[in-house]
């Protein structure tokens, strides 16, 4: 697997069908300690709620883990789990918890529900893609310093944190294959004063735009 989608961020979001009060989370994990802590946090938060549903997938180990924690079998923790499988996404827990408003909602209802809360807390997360990145740095002149940037986005990399003093000590992160086009395009900007090299390789989320 040359990449794999993460949620970008922890969210929280809320609705309320006939009475009934949905309040999703959702967090990108790394364990599954990590994850059932998450789930016993949620508990402990709305302990006076009837239900704190949960999901989580793990990509190292192949983990899939869900719970309807008490409402009818299929109706909580499968659809909410079904929304991040539609996605492609991994690594991540959510918890729906519900507050009961007093009118039944029904199989069908209570599907579409959890279903709901489970997309609405990932779509305010964000999506990420994780994947092989070249680390790469470069002598750049003050002057061509905005320019670069710019060439950098086109190329689809992102930022690094650069180092200023009598020059700009430049560092990107480049997507597998994007260093020799970013390189020549750099050589060509600075009438070939600028090289660039790859200083190393890591695994980074970057949020999918």
């Amino acid at each position: 697997m040359t990449e794999y989608l993460i949620p970008t961020a922890p969210a929280e979001t809320e609705f309320t069908e006939k009475r009934s009060r949905f309040i999703g989370h959702v967090w990108p994990v790394h364990s599954e300690e990590e994850a059932r802590g998450r789930i016993e946090e949620m508990r402990k938060r709305y302990h006076d709620a009837r239900h704190n549903c949960w999901c989580y997938m793990l990509r190292q180990g192949g983990v899939v883990r869900y719970s309807d924690d008490g409402e009818p079998q299929g109706t909580a923790g499968q659809p909410m789990l079904g929304v991040f499988q539609k996605e492609g996404i991994t690594d991540f827990v959510c918890v729906v918890t519900r507050y009961f408003g007093g009118v039944l909602l029904g199989a069908g209802g209570l599907t579409r529900a959890y279903g709901k809360s489970a997309k609405d807390a990932l779509d305010a997360a964000g999506v990420s893609v994780v994947r092989p990145w070249t680390l790469a740095e470069a002598a750049c002149p003050y002057a061509l310093f905005e320019r670069v940037k710019l060439e950098l986005s086109a190329a689809g990399g992102v930022e690094g944190e650069h180092e200023f003093g009598g020059e700009i000590t430049f560092r990107a992160l480049l997507p597998e294959g994007g260093l020799e086009p970013f390189a020549q395009r750099l050589r060509e900007l600075s009438a070939g004063a600028m090289e660039v090299r790859a200083v190393g390789e890591a695994w980074k989320a970057v949020p999918r735009g």
